[in-house]
């Protein structure tokens, strides 16, 4: 399936590792050129040489989005230097875990700024482009966590998904009429190298073993390579129809009904 993807331009956050670079390069294969971001310089390096062997152009910028005014950068950098921008996915993200008890303001915070203050201000700077364009797509990676309860210790990381999945679904109602779609994506336990379930399987091969039989009905965990080929679908046209929703993919270990 052509997914109409060649020559669009997209902004990818959190793109050096994981999701995100997983994300970038399913997208670079599709023939988009890329504006990442990472706090690391090297191993943003690294995953804008990869990109490029896809045959694309390559922006990437050693940012910290929680500095002032960098979400407001990296789109502007990215529009000077490709002249648009048509897609955007906001994925960076992180976790202070810890009983609701002992967390701290400055845990809520840091994490409600990485999880959620970020990606509006970077959606905001990008709707005005898009809007002058005539549409673009918008995509925040949440989490399962976001939908349903996620546990002990997990207050601040769910509250913080909650919040990006019900920002995104209003977002959405708001600039549907400038043509723009705004979704988000709830995977599920994602294995990959560096990723914290990769830890945990090799610090705990049986407990994880247990715990795939409990949690994923699949009998497995998710790949990078997997949450790639759902976003792309859903940056695409292919994906027209589909605004202000929210899709888990997480092989059918998530347990709530809407």
């Amino acid at each position: 399936m052509d997914l109409g993807l060649q020559g669009k331009v997209a902004i990818v956050t959190g793109a050096s590792r994981g999701l995100g670079r997983a994300i970038a390069l399913r997208l670079a294969q599709e023939g988009c050129h890329l504006a990442i971001c990472a706090r690391g310089a090297e191993a943003l390096g690294k995953a804008q040489f990869e990109f490029e062997t896809c045959g694309v152009k390559v922006l990437a910028l050693p940012l910290d989005l929680c500095a002032p005014g960098a979400p407001e950068q990296l789109i502007e950098r990215a529009c000077a230097q490709f002249g648009r921008m048509d897609l955007l996915v906001n994925n960076a993200g992180g976790n202070r875990r810890g009983h609701f008890t002992e967390v701290t303001d400055e845990d809520w915070e840091t994490v409600l700024e990485l999880n959620l203050k970020v990606h509006l201000r970077a959606s905001r700077a990008a709707i005005a482009h898009m809007r002058t364009a005539g549409g673009g797509a918008i995509l925040f990676i949440t989490s399962i966590f976001g939908r349903e309860a996620g546990g002990p210790g997990l207050s601040v990381y769910n509250a913080t998904k909650s919040a990006l999945i019900s920002a995104a679904k209003i977002i959405a109602l708001e600039v549907a009429p400038y043509g723009i779609r705004v979704n988000s994506m709830a995977p599920g336990s994602i294995r990959f190298p560096g990723g914290s379930w990769d830890r945990r399987v090799r610090s705990d091969p049986e407990g994880m073993k247990a715990f795939v039989a409990q949690n994923l009905p699949i009998g497995r965990f998710g790949t990078a390579e997997e949450i790639a080929d759902v976003a792309a679908f859903l940056l695409s046209e292919r994906a027209s129809l589909v605004t202000g929703a929210c899709l888990n993919v997480d092989g059918g270990q998530s347990r709530s009904l809407i």
